[in-house]
């Protein structure tokens, strides 16, 4: 049984206009189910068998970040290839029914299984092992799964690949929509921005330090931020324990936020998480470490979880954090300053911290 999870705040409301995209983010990529174990106490060992103490089933892969996105109050569409396999099925109707994602430009391919990931949880890592094939060729998504004509959107968020074009992202960047972009790690060892073409029509770059230096040859990932703004309008760099750097070359704007530290679990889909939230916080128009914050913010409730979708905060474990957060007196009055942002905005009703979401598992069937 699919329970749906209703976003409780609007962060878009005051910059909401008549005539804007019914659409606030746009992605397209790879859907896997991902099979979470956790609880384990150490890395498996060749030979013998593991037991954990908790699993739990979500989708993953380009899902992570239409989830994190959805759940923060953001019209999402996503355009994927789903299996019409029980695994595929599930999937859809996590997305579509959970967590209220328009799938419109999905489609279901008949004959082709669903691609799956294993996750291994253990001290604050985790193992993957994946499996899956790409779907066949459509007619109407020749690169994949993106349709040739994307919706009209505010936003999308690019995964790039060295070396290569995505045709959507050119034509999407033509009709107004805003491209956030992110990278992987270069497997050609070669790291060179100008394979990279579709950086030229984004508005935001976000690497984590050690792609950013790599990138720009340079051996400080804020020296490293600085150097990308003469490729993209808006670099911004991870780095990790220390937080997040930001420079709009535009403006010559500069912002640094710590992170805020936390037990963490699980990092599966954080990096999803911190995109998710810098493009929230972007749309609705605020200051650039305002931005910087939120993302952050949101990254850490994350790594707190299990899991890719299934650990993306929303707006009342957001708000059960600030008012965790001010009930004790040790906490640095400065560092709470950084949040009072969000006070307007978050939830009224009160709920216990900490929050858990039910973790799902596939073959229950409502009565």
């Amino acid at each position: 049984m699919v329970v749906p999870v209703q976003p409780t705040v609007d962060p878009l409301k005051a910059a909401r206009r008549a005539g804007d995209p019914d659409c606030d983010v746009y992605l397209t990529g790879t859907v896997f189910l991902d099979i979470i174990f956790t609880g384990l106490d150490s890395a498996p060992v060749r030979g013998t068998e593991s037991w954990a103490r908790g699993m739990g089933s979500s989708p993953g892969g380009v899902a992570n970040m239409a989830t994190a996105l959805a759940r923060l109050g953001l019209h999402t569409s996503l355009a994927a290839a789903f299996g019409d396999d029980h695994y595929g099925e599930y999937c859809w109707d996590a997305l579509e029914q959970g967590e209220g994602i328009d799938l419109t430009p999905s489609r279901t391919v008949p004959g082709w299984h669903s691609p799956v990931t294993v996750s291994m949880a253990y001290e604050g890592e985790r193992t993957m092992v994946s499996h899956g094939h790409e779907p066949p060729p459509d007619a109407d998504a020749p690169d994949g799964g993106a349709p040739t004509c994307p919706p009209r959107a505010r936003a999308a968020v690019a995964s790039l690949t060295p070396g290569t074009r995505a045709p959507w992202i050119a034509q999407a960047a033509r009709s107004g929509t805003r491209i956030f972009a992110d990278v992987g790690w270069d497997d050609t060892g070669r790291w060179d921005l100008a394979g990279l073409a579709d950086l030229e029509h984004c508005e935001a770059f976000l690497p984590n330090a050690e792609e950013a230096m790599r990138y720009t040859r340079t051996s400080c990932p804020r020296a490293a931020a600085h150097a990308l703004t003469e490729h993209v309008p808006l670099a911004v760099v991870t780095l990790g324990a220390e937080g997040a750097y930001a420079v709009d070359g535009r403006t010559g704007e500069t912002a640094e936020v710590p992170a805020i530290e936390v037990e963490a679990l699980d990092p599966t889909g954080a990096g999803d998480v911190f995109v998710a939230g810098f493009v929230t916080g972007t749309l609705a128009e605020w200051p650039l470490a305002d931005r910087l914050a939120f993302a952050g913010l949101t990254a850490a409730l994350s790594v707190q979880e299990f899991g890719g979708s299934l650990s993306a905060p929303g707006w009342a474990e957001v708000g059960a954090w600030w008012r965790r957060v001010r009930e004790f007196d040790d906490q640095d009055p400065l560092a709470l300053r950084r949040y009072a942002f969000l006070q307007s905005l978050l939830p009224a009703a009160a709920r216990p911290w900490p929050l858990r979401r039910a973790v799902p598992t596939i073959g229950f069937r409502s009565a």
